[in-house]
C-alpha cells in the first residue's frame, strides 16, 4: 500500500467535507489508523475532527478529539468540532464542549467567538453571549472585526437592541459584512428606517453594497413603503450592472409587490434570464397578497409547465389564493402536488390547506388535513375553529377552541382566535357565551377588543334580534365604527324590519364607503321588503344621480376544469334549453312540495305575476339548474356568487336539496351556506 504524507490525507478530508460523503472520509480515516497508528499528527486529528463534525457526526468527532493527547490538543482542534457542531444545529453542545476546552486553559481565538455567539443568539441566551463578550472583550479579541460583527448580531437576534446599537457604534474597524449584519437585523427587528439610514451612511464611508446590502435596503423601503427611494435603488442596480443578478431582480419582484406595483413586478420578473424556484414564488407571491388570486394560480401553473419543483412556500401560497376564490378543484390538485413533493407535513402548507378546505366549503377535509398535522401552530387552530365557524358548525368551532386553549395544548388564542370564536357565537346564537368571551378578552387572554371583535358582537346580538341593543354597543366603541360594525348593524335591521335603525346605520356606511353600491342596495331592498317603495326608488334614485353603479350580480360553477359564469335572466349558455327545461321542473315540484316563491326579493314595484318571473331567473338559480343537468349524482354541487344570495333563492336551494337528494354548497360574499335535506348550515340567517 503505497504511503501518503498527511497534507495529502488532509486534503482528501477537505474534499470528503465539500462534497458530503462520510464514505470517502471514514475510508482515510481508516487508511490513517492502519498506517499511523502509533503517532496521529495533530494537524491531522484536526482534520478528522472537522470532517466529522462538518459532516454532522459529533460521536466520531468527540471520539477523535478524545483520543488526541491532552497535549496535542489545541485551539483548532477545539474550533473545529465546535464549528462544525453549530453549523449543524448543535448548538447546546457547542457551548459544552467551550466550557470544556476552558477547563484544559485553552483560549478561543477569533473564529471560536464568532461560533460562540451565533450558538449564543441561536438559544436566545443573551446572559451567555454576553460572558462571552467579556471574555472577548478581556482577551483583546473584541476589535477584530469578525468578532465584533458576531457579537454585534448576538445582541441584536436576542433582542438587546441597546446593547448592538452600542457595540456597532463602539467598533473600530466595520466591513461590509458588518454593514449587513447591521441593516438586516434593523429590518428583521422592525427598524426599516434605521436600516435605510445606515444604507446612506454606509454610501457615506465609500463601501460598496453587494447583493446583501441591496436586499435588505429593499425590504426596509417595501416595510416602509417607500416607492420612489426603492425606485432610486433600482435605477442604482441598472447603473451597476446588478440588474442582471437573479438575487436582486427577486428581491425587486418582492419589492415592488409589497409596494403594491403589481406591473412593475411583472416587468422585473418578466426580464430575469434564469428564473429560479425563488423568483417564480415571489411573483405568484405578489398576486396573492395584492388580491390577483386567479393570476396567482396562473402562474403556478405556468411553472409548473416549466418545470419548476414546488416548495413549501409555493403550494402554500397558491393554497392561499384558490382558499381566497373557492377553487375548491384546483385546491385539491394541489394538495396532490404536495403529497407528491412530500411537504404535506409542512406546518406552513397544512395549516393552508386547512384554511383552504375550510374556505372551500369542504369541512371534512379540512378537518382530515387538521389531524394529519404532525404539529400544529397557532395559524392552523385559526383556520380551523374559522372555517367550523363559516361552515355554521358553532358547536365545533367553540369545541377546538376549548381544546386549544387547555393545559395539553401550547397555542395561545391571538387576536384573529377570538375574531373566529366570536363568529362562531355569532352564527351559534350563542349570546351569552359570546358575551361572556367578549367581556373577557383583556381580563382572561391579555386582548384589546378591536374593531373586528365589535363586528361579531352587532352581529351575534343582532342576529338574535337584540338589534337595539347592538346599537347602544357601537355607541359605546372605544374607537370609530368600522364598515364591518354598521354593516352588522345595517343587516340586522333588513332581517327584523327595522328600517329607521337601519337608515342611520346605512348613512354612516354612506360616510364611509360612498361609492359601494352595496350598502344603498340593501338599504333600497330593506325598504322595499317593507312595502315602503317610495323610499326605496329615493335610494335608487340617489345612486344614479352621484353616479353609483350596482354591480351586475352573477354566479359561477366549476365544472370538468371549466368555469360556467351566469347571470340574471342568462339564456346565453350553450346547454340553455336543458337548463330552462330543469328549471320548469323544479318549479313544479317545489310548487307540489309547498313551495311559494318569496316576490319581495323581485325589488320592485311591478305586479305579482311578474315578480315570481323576476326571482325564478336569479343568476343562482340557473347555475343550480346547470349544476345538476352536469354534475354526477352524489356529487356535491358548489356555487359562488359575487352578492349575497335572496331569501328567495335560499327558501328555494332548501325545498331542492330535499327534492333531488343532493347537496349543494353556495359561497356568496358574506359566507357559506350548505343545504341539504331542505335544511341550510347557516340557520336561515345570513
Amino acid at each position: 500500500m503505497p504511503f501518503h504524507a498527511p497534507d495529502s490525507l488532509g486534503t482528501l478530508l477537505e474534499t470528503a467535507v465539500s462534497t458530503r460523503s462520510s464514505s470517502l472520509g471514514r475510508v482515510v480515516h481508516a487508511y490513517v489508523i492502519r498506517t499511523l497508528a502509533n503517532h496521529v499528527p495533530s494537524t491531522l486529528s484536526n482534520y478528522l475532527i472537522n470532517m466529522y463534525s462538518k459532516l454532522d457526526l459529533p460521536n466520531p468527532a468527540q471520539l477523535v478529539l478524545q483520543l488526541t493527547p491532552v497535549c496535542s490538543r489545541t485551539v483548532v482542534s477545539w474550533t473545529a468540532l465546535i464549528s462544525g457542531l453549530v453549523q449543524n444545529g448543535h448548538f447546546t453542545s457547542a457551548l459544552l464542549h467551550f466550557t470544556n476546552m476552558r477547563r484544559e486553559c485553552i483560549s478561543p481565538n477569533d473564529f471560536t467567538f464568532p461560533c460562540l455567539f451565533k450558538a449564543s443568539s441561536a438559544l436566545h441566551i443573551p446572559v451567555t453571549g454576553k460572558q462571552l463578550h467579556a471574555l472577548a472583550l478581556k482577551s483583546g479579541q473584541i476589535d477584530d472585526v469578525f468578532v465584533g460583527c458576531s457579537a454585534f448580531d448576538m445582541y441584536s437576534k436576542t433582542g438587546l437592541k441597546d446593547d448592538a446599537d452600542k457595540m456597532f457604534d463602539e467598533m473600530p474597524e466595520r466591513n461590509l459584512a458588518t454593514w449587513n449584519a447591521y441593516i438586516s437585523n434593523a429590518v428583521l427587528g422592525g427598524r426599516p428606517k434605521n436600516a435605510i439610514d445606515a444604507f446612506i451612511k454606509l454610501r457615506w464611508t465609500g463601501g460598496e453594497p453587494d447583493l446583501i446590502t441591496f436586499c435588505a435596503f429593499l425590504n426596509a423601503c417595501s416595510d416602509c413603503s417607500l416607492l420612489q427611494l426603492g425606485r432610486q435603488l433600482h435605477g442604482f442596480l441598472v447603473r451597476s450592472g446588478f440588474d442582471g443578478n437573479v438575487s436582486v431582480c427577486n428581491g425587486l419582484v418582492d419589492f415592488y409587490g409589497k409596494c403594491n406595483e403589481v406591473g412593475l413586478a411583472k416587468m422585473v420578473f418578466d426580464g430575469i434570464i434564469d428564473k429560479n424556484d425563488v423568483s417564480w414564488c415571489s411573483m405568484l407571491a405578489v398576486y396573492v397578497q395584492n388580491y390577483e388570486e386567479e393570476n396567482g394560480c396562473r402562474m403556478f401553473l405556468t411553472a409548473r409547465r416549466e418545470g419548476v419543483e414546488p416548495k413549501d412556500f409555493m403550494i402554500s401560497s397558491v393554497l392561499s389564493a384558490c382558499a381566497r376564490i373557492a377553487g375548491f378543484e384546483l385546491g385539491r390538485s394541489v394538495h396532490a402536488v404536495a403529497v407528491k413533493a412530500c411537504v404535506e407535513g409542512n406546518i406552513f402548507v397544512g395549516s393552508a390547506l386547512v384554511d383552504m378546505y375550510g374556505k372551500c366549503g369542504s369541512i371534512q377535509d379540512a378537518e382530515i388535513a387538521f389531524n394529519k398535522m404532525p404539529e400544529r401552530n397557532l395559524v392552523c387552530w385559526n383556520a380551523i375553529i374559522g372555517g367550523y365557524a363559516h361552515q355554521g358548525h358553532a358547536d365545533m368551532a367553540l369545541a377546538s377552541f376549548e381544546e386549544m386553549t387547555s393545559v395539553r395544548c401550547e397555542a395561545v388564542p391571538n387576536y384573529v382566535t377570538l375574531v373566529c370564536v366570536l363568529s362562531a357565537c355569532s352564527r351559534a346564537g350563542a349570546v351569552e357565551k359570546g358575551m361572556e368571551i367578549f367581556d373577557s378578552m383583556t381580563l382572561k387572554y391579555g386582548i384589546k377588543p378591536g374593531a373586528e371583535h365589535y363586528a361579531c358582537v352587532v352581529d351575534l346580538l343582532g342576529r338574535a334580534g337584540l338589534v337595539d341593543r347592538a346599537y347602544e354597543i357601537i355607541k359605546e366603541m372605544p374607537m370609530r365604527p368600522t364598515i364591518s360594525v354598521w354593516g352588522a348593524l345595517l343587516n340586522a335591521c333588513r332581517v327584523y324590519g327595522k328600517p329607521e335603525l337601519g337608515s342611520i346605520a346605512a348613512n354612516n356606511l354612506f360616510k364611509l364607503d360612498p361609492n359601494d353600491s352595496g350598502n344603498h342596495v340593501l338599504l333600497s331592498n330593506m325598504f322595499a321588503a317593507t312595502g315602503r317603495w317610495e323610499e326605496a326608488d329615493l335610494v335608487r334614485k340617489e345612486m344614479k344621480d352621484v353616479g353609483i353603479k350596482k354591480g351586475a350580480g352573477c354566479s359561477w360553477i366549476s365544472v370538468k376544469n371549466r368555469v360556467h359564469i351566469f347571470q340574471a335572466k342568462d339564456t346565453s349558455h350553450e346547454r340553455n334549453t336543458e337548463i330552462q327545461a330543469m328549471l320548469t321542473k323544479l318549479r313544479e315540484e317545489m310548487k307540489a312540495a309547498g313551495y311559494t316563491p318569496d316576490t319581495n326579493f323581485a325589488l320592485y314595484d311591478v305586479e305579482e305575476e311578474e315578480k315570481m318571473t323576476e326571482v325564478g331567473h336569479h343568476s343562482e338559480k340557473i347555475a343550480l339548474a346547470f349544476g345538476l343537468i352536469a354534475i354526477p349524482p352524489g356529487v356535491p354541487i358548489r356555487i359562488t356568487k359575487n352578492l349575497r344570495i335572496c331569501g328567495d333563492c335560499h327558501s328555494a336551494f332548501k325545498f331542492i336539496s330535499g327534492i333531488v337528494g343532493r347537496e349543494v354548497i353556495v359561497r356568496d360574499n358574506n359566507r357559506f351556506h350548505r343545504f341539504r335535506d331542505g335544511y341550510c348550515s347557516c340557520s336561515d340567517y345570513w
